[in-house]
């Protein structure tokens, strides 16, 4: 790829100056898939805040393909966008104000307004709570009493408070990072890059290091200040983005790498599959189920980094319109998934006249709530919507 064709972006709608195509679609397709795995956390026999009466198993194998790194890279293309941000700030008071703002109030509507009717309907199913969200509401804001869920709760934008903290985190630090990211890690990624195995191979390291001793230690809560082994893994792969973003050999060492990734990821894919489905085989498997979960994760994103740059760099108007849309659905689609699914399980559709019901009226949900809300001065803003910038504010 040549240097001209490489454009760079801003996730969350955060200031940018130029564009990242590729970038741009995947965020876009790792958010889709992130609504489409939350409709599937409905059916399937894991743990989720509400059930259906139809759950199985046979929604694992697909549900499995995508958990170990839907999450991972959003936090990766984060990393790369806000280096790209930082990099043209003359403020970073002013940086942090804006990132505040931005992210700051919808975590606050989220945890006041949007997220609300996931724990009524949650603790309403469970038989905790009686009807009446509005009765509920008053004791959902006091925690209580007698909830087996914290509330007020963030539920799913945990991943938008995680990542607000990591930017200010980079905002304080700054001055250092960008000498470190011109500096010693410059050279330690070019020589990672230059070859396919340290490429596919070294990457994970670090992240098999967190799964034995701080994931160990401190299992995943999404409570931000408990949850060490989560933070190790979410915060290393958003500080890999940050340094590898203006590195060239880097990303002509994923398009390099994406045919033998390409294969090692259909390999670890079978593994990790069949490793994951019958319990006497995962337990057989032991330690090394860890140990491939995680190589498994990497080459995921290696091989959709590869086919977004060969396939992807380019502007669309979809594209543009999805960019502005898709924090919005993010924000809305956990929310009209367990509503819409709270009042279909006892209709005893069906598993697929239900599944299909949840699934386009949360699209529909997304798409018209969007559609309305951005149309919404003040209000807007909570649900991640940024006022149209004039044509004459716009960068050249």
């Amino acid at each position: 790829m040549k240097q001209a064709e490489i454009r760079y972006y801003e996730p969350m709608n955060l200031p940018v100056h130029t564009r990242r195509y590729d970038l741009d679609w995947l965020r876009v397709i790792a958010f889709s898939l992130l609504i489409f795995y939350h409709v599937g956390m409905f059916y399937v026999t894991w743990g989720w805040h509400i059930k259906s009466q139809y759950t199985s198993a046979a929604a694992h194998p697909l549900m499995l393909t995508l958990n170990p790194w839907r999450l991972a890279l959003l936090f990766f293309i984060s990393g790369v966008a806000i280096r790209f941000a930082t990099d043209k700030i003359t403020s970073r008071k002013s940086f942090a104000l804006s990132c505040l703002s931005r992210l700051g109030l919808p975590i606050l509507g989220g945890l006041l307004l949007v997220v609300m009717p996931q724990a009524y309907f949650e603790l309403l199913q469970a038989g905790v709570v009686e009807p009446g969200i509005g009765k509920f509401y008053p004791a959902y804001l006091k925690g209580g009493p007698g909830f087996p869920i914290i509330t007020p709760t963030w539920n799913h934008l945990w991943y938008v408070v995680y990542l607000l903290v990591y930017i200010l985190l980079v905002l304080a630090m700054l001055p250092w990072l960008k000498r470190l990211a011109t500096g010693s890690l410059a050279n330690f990624f070019l020589w990672l890059a230059g070859s396919r195995i340290r490429l596919l191979l070294l990457v994970p390291v670090p992240f098999v290091i967190y799964a034995f001793t701080l994931s160990a230690w401190y299992p995943t809560t999404h409570a931000l200040v408990d949850d060490w082994g989560n933070h190790a893994h979410r915060l290393t792969i958003f500080m890999l983005g940050y340094f590898v973003a203006k590195h060239d050999g880097f990303w002509r060492g994923i398009e390099r790498l994406l045919p033998v990734a390409a294969v090692t990821w259909i390999v670890l894919w079978s593994i990790w599959i069949f490793e994951r489905l019958p319990d006497a085989v995962r337990s057989f498997a032991g330690e090394l189920y860890s140990v491939i979960e995680i190589l498994y994760a990497w080459t995921s994103i290696v091989v959709v980094l590869g086919l977004a740059q060969r396939y992807l760099a380019f502007d669309r108007p979809l594209l543009r319109y999805l960019t502005g849309a898709v924090f919005c659905y993010y924000i809305l689609h956990q929310t009209i998934i367990i509503a819409v699914g709270y009042w279909l399980t006892p209709l005893q559709l069906g598993v697929w006249p239900e599944f299909l019901i949840v699934l386009g009226a949360t699209v529909a949900g997304c798409i018209i709530g969007y559609e309305v809300l951005k149309r919404l001065p003040y209000i807007q803003r909570i649900f991640g919507i940024q006022p149209p910038v004039a044509e004459k504010e716009l960068p050249r």
